[in-house]
């Protein structure tokens, strides 16, 4: 495999736990190469997260090899060859190379090879078949360079052979072309992409709202969202989706007054409606909080004119994250402006409710629904009154209506 003559120079490469694990990998004889998504974000200067690494080498080498420098070697997925390894309480995926004997939709039966290009050929995309060595150097056996500068997602090979070794590279060509693309969706794969999308029904929904989320934390996701939805895409995974234009216009205004919130765009791809986000939030199996949090969305948003008692109001019962997913979203559905709005409720600190219930017992009370009735009295009188009572008139208050 020849050098594709680019050298990549990112502080990553020069890490002393990365470059142990390398090093230990290229012992007799060896060759070790990062691989995947950490060459192709660096051939475009952007944050390296996950750092990939792929070897020659088969796996019960790779665990001695790892062992004999003194370093961790987990069987992460032996029977897949990869092993994890870790450096300075780092971890790192190490993948033997291999070709794939078998597929199954999701996974494959595999046989290990010291070929580098029959291992990139069985990848998804182009330019995640991108390979450098420590020192910088990249391989581009499949034409990943050019596609990644013209912000082209293309599988490689047969665009439909690619999906039906794995139905989750369906999400994943939208999703990357989220965030890499420009233009035109690439033809030939959004063919392949209809043509197969009821594959789509064998994936769990973990695999789902993880692919969803990702491509709604790009910059520019609506577009991409609403060629899903002409596609056919959303019907199978998200029915509920309607037309992008709501969350068209939310970026822009998370862009300059929050920061980009999947859930919050996910909710803007929706009629709003309480029965529709809670269905999503159950379906899609999320953590009880996002449910929570995706299910206080729905409604109405706050009226841009809404006075100071009742801003206060809203705050208090509903939250700062909740008012403001709620205010952006219905900013971008009716277009009317939000920002002094906005300005305010940041600007207030929402109090907290002076009383506890043990303030009742010590003046009296006997344990039970008595004590929660009263200190819910005195809390409605207190945000009536712009929560202005402080706690010395709150227990006059209390302490009368116990005597009474």
């Amino acid at each position: 495999m020849q050098a594709s003559g680019l050298v990549i120079d990112q502080d990553w490469l020069k890490d002393p736990h990365a470059v142990a694990v390398t090093d230990a990998l290229g012992r007799q004889g060896g060759i070790a190469r990062y691989v995947g998504g950490c060459v192709r974000d660096a051939v475009l200067d952007r944050p390296v997260r996950d750092v990939d690494i792929a070897t020659d080498q088969p796996p019960d080498r790779v665990i001695a090899l790892l062992e004999s420098a003194g370093l961790k070697a987990i069987p992460t997925g032996i029977d897949h060859g990869t092993v994890t390894a870790v450096s300075g309480r780092r971890p790192f995926e190490i993948t033997t190379l291999r070709v794939d004997v078998e597929t199954h939709g999701r996974h494959a039966t595999v046989a290990f090879t010291d070929n580098w290009l029959e291992d990139a050929e069985r990848r998804d995309f182009t330019f995640n078949a991108l390979f450098c060595d420590p020192d910088g150097t990249v391989y581009d056996p499949v034409g990943g360079l050019e596609d990644l500068s013209a912000g082209r997602v293309r599988f490689i090979g047969d665009a439909a052979a690619r999906i039906e070794e794995d139905a989750l590279r369906i999400l994943r060509f939208f999703r990357f072309h989220a965030w890499f693309g420009r233009g035109d969706l690439d033809q030939e794969g959004l063919a392949a992409c209809i043509a197969l999308k009821d594959r789509l029904d064998v994936l769990s929904v973990e695999r789902l709202r993880a692919e969803i989320c990702r491509l709604l934390e790009s910059s520019s996701p609506a577009e991409t969202a609403l060629a899903m939805l002409e596609a056919g895409i959303l019907a199978h995974i998200l029915p509920e989706a309607l037309g992008q234009t709501r969350l068209e216009r939310l970026i822009p205004l998370e862009d300059r007054y929050d920061r980009g919130e999947p859930l919050r765009r996910l909710a803007a791809m929706t009629d709003l409606s309480k029965e529709t986000l809670s269905a999503i939030g159950e379906r899609w199996r999320f953590s009880n909080k996002d449910k929570e949090r995706l299910s206080a969305m729905a409604g109405a948003g706050p009226d841009p004119d809404l006075a100071d008692l009742g801003l206060h109001v809203s705050l208090y019962r509903e939250g700062l994250e909740t008012f403001t997913d709620k205010l952006l979203l219905a900013w971008a559905e009716d277009g009317q402006d939000c920002a002094d709005l906005l300005a305010r409720a940041r600007a207030w600190t929402i109090p907290k409710f002076p009383l506890m219930g043990r303030d009742a017992l010590s003046h009296g009370m006997e344990a039970g629904e008595a004590v929660g009735s009263l200190l819910a009295a005195l809390e409605d009188e207190w945000i009536a009154e712009d929560f202005g009572p402080d706690r010395e008139d709150l227990l006059r208050r209390l302490e009368g209506r116990i005597a009474l």
